[in-house]
């Protein structure tokens, strides 16, 4: 998964690069696009996806539990 470090270290690469260059215009583009095609990833952050795994932690143990208490009703409902 791509870190906000990862961002930054490639922002400060581009400043480095561009800060030596007329190319402040090109800079901004370059920043917008950039922004942009991330934007479209649908992208989520680490701690929203721990989060979901915890809820589908708990959601597959409440199923484990449903399902052992269907097959014990079913087991007292046969002759």
């Amino acid at each position: 998964m791509v870190t906000p470090s990862f961002f930054d270290e490639i922002n400060a690469r581009l400043s480095e690069v561009l800060a030596s260059s007329p190319a402040k215009d090109l800079e901004k583009n370059l920043r917008a696009n950039m922004t942009a095609f991330f934007s479209k990833l649908d992208l989520v952050t680490r701690e929203e996806f721990d989060i979901q795994v915890k809820v589908l932690e708990r959601t597959r143990e409440k199923l484990t539990r449903l399902e052992a208490q269907l097959a014990e009703l079913e087991k007292n409902l046969k002759p």
